[in-house]
């Protein structure tokens, strides 16, 4: 083993929560020294940015979103190339994979999620990728200098990102999917075939309510063969069936993890001195009342920040999570946030408004308790204003009074009663910390 280098703050990860928690600690604590474990040798990057890098939209250096000489001003020691493989918490040390042992006074785990992998055989062939890093968005481009055809198993939000990132490359795009619609797990019925109609008025090639059976092919991919026994020949797979958090590192510490690493809304976990945050956590989902795992970007940073004023002894609470997307697909525009009610997902004691123009595709639906508050919103199309709809579902406004007026395409602040609109106006920053 090598000699243990001594932290007064220690973060293993390097996305958004890392940055939220860096930038925290150096606005309250000028001295104390960080080290920061990366497992890929970039600079940070912004996950969400790889479709439109790989569509051709933006350059990769838009991907970067902090400059080069960001740890350097802020004073942070950086391994990269390098995974944590254990934390030892009784001597306070976590082991890396080169064998170097870093001691820390305060630990956050901000170690994401790892994609899902089927078991399905000959997946692991060489023109098989996942869309989750800067690694698989280098390698698909390379594919993509012969690739005709492409097939992406799964028709949730990353599928369908790859699958249009793809198409406008000039690739013969297929998806396949085991729901019966697309984006099941995100939206309703309704949002789920305006995306569908758009996709195959592209010309994506859909199969739902399917699966692929077997990858075909030596060492790469040539084909795949479905369940039902249909072969599909493809040049390049890409597997974008969720992402699971990355809680390996919990084991044997003591840290309590359900669906991802447990936390308080200190973003502590069950084991003193021991944070995490971002898409590795289970977190409090303000609309729920429950601790969830809540994959997202702003998530991600407001946690690390959160996790970085308590890690430096300055108290403050995570209020404001919540499941929320927001997606574009083939000229479809989605907003939702909150609860997803489907046709067959009703729950008691809540109430659905909604309106769909068929002929301009515009979608409105709202999920309103008992109480009048907001518990979820799906916006197709016209998507403005979904901030304000957000707001009144953080501050548990009741909506009953003006409910019908939620449907309006214009719908502002104006359609506010006057005495709330100016409340809300006041305290319209609302950042998620208090």
């Amino acid at each position: 083993m090598r000699d243990a280098c001594d932290f007064d703050y220690l973060i293993i990860g390097n996305s958004a929560g890392a940055v939220g928690c860096i930038e925290c600690l150096r606005s309250v604590d000028q001295e104390g020294t960080i080290g920061l474990v990366a497992e890929e040798d970039y600079r940070v990057y912004s996950r969400a940015l790889l479709p439109y890098c790989l569509s051709g939209q933006i350059g990769r250096d838009k991907l970067y979103y902090r400059p080069l000489d960001f740890y350097d001003r802020a004073g942070v020691s950086v391994f990269k190339g390098q995974r944590a493989v254990k934390i030892d918490n009784q001597e306070r040390l976590v082991n890396l994979t080169d064998r170097t042992r870093l001691g820390y006074g305060k630990l956050l785990i901000a170690a994401g999620g790892e994609p899902i992998r089927p078991p399905i055989p000959g997946i692991d062939k060489q023109n098989v990728y996942s869309f989750h890093s800067m690694p698989d968005l280098l390698g698909i481009e390379k594919e993509l200098a012969v690739a005709k055809s492409a097939l992406v198993l799964g028709g949730g939000v990353i599928g369908l990102m790859a699958a249009e990132a793809l198409h406008k490359r000039g690739i013969d795009v297929h998806v396949v999917e085991l729901a019966d619609r697309l984006l099941a797990s995100a939206v309703d019925e309704t949002a789920s075939e305006l995306v569908k109609d758009a996709l195959e008025k592209a010309g994506v090639t859909l199969y739902l309510s399917s699966a692929v059976e077997r990858v075909q092919g030596a060492e790469r991919l040539q084909s795949v063969t479905l369940k039902d026994g249909r072969s599909i020949p493809c040049d390049l797979l890409i597997v974008g069936a969720g992402v699971a958090p990355r809680v390996e590192l919990a084991e044997g510490t003591g840290i309590e993890v359900e669906r991802g690493i447990v936390v308080n809304k200190k973003m502590q976990t069950t084991v003193p001195d021991i944070f995490a945050c971002g898409d590795c956590a289970s977190i409090y989902n303000f609309v729920t009342g429950t601790e969830q795992n809540l994959p997202l970007w702003p998530n991600a940073y407001l946690g690390g920040r959160i996790a970085g004023f308590n890690m430096a002894g300055i108290e403050k609470v995570f209020v404001q999570g919540a499941a929320m997307n927001a997606m574009h697909f083939f000229g479809v525009n989605i907003i939702n946030a909150g609860i997803n009610l489907t046709g067959s997902n009703q729950k008691d004691g809540l109430r659905v408004i909604k309106e769909y123009k068929r002929d301009s595709r515009i979608y409105r639906k709202f999920i309103i308790s008992e109480k009048g508050h907001i518990k979820g919103f799906i916006l197709v199309g016209n998507i403005a204003r979904a901030g304000i709809f957000l707001n009144l579902m953080r501050r548990k406004i009741d909506v009953r009074d003006f409910q019908q007026a939620l449907l309006k395409s214009d719908f502002g602040y104006a359609d506010l009663p006057e005495a709330l609109r100016w409340e809300l106006l006041q305290g319209d920053v609302i950042l998620g910390v208090v």
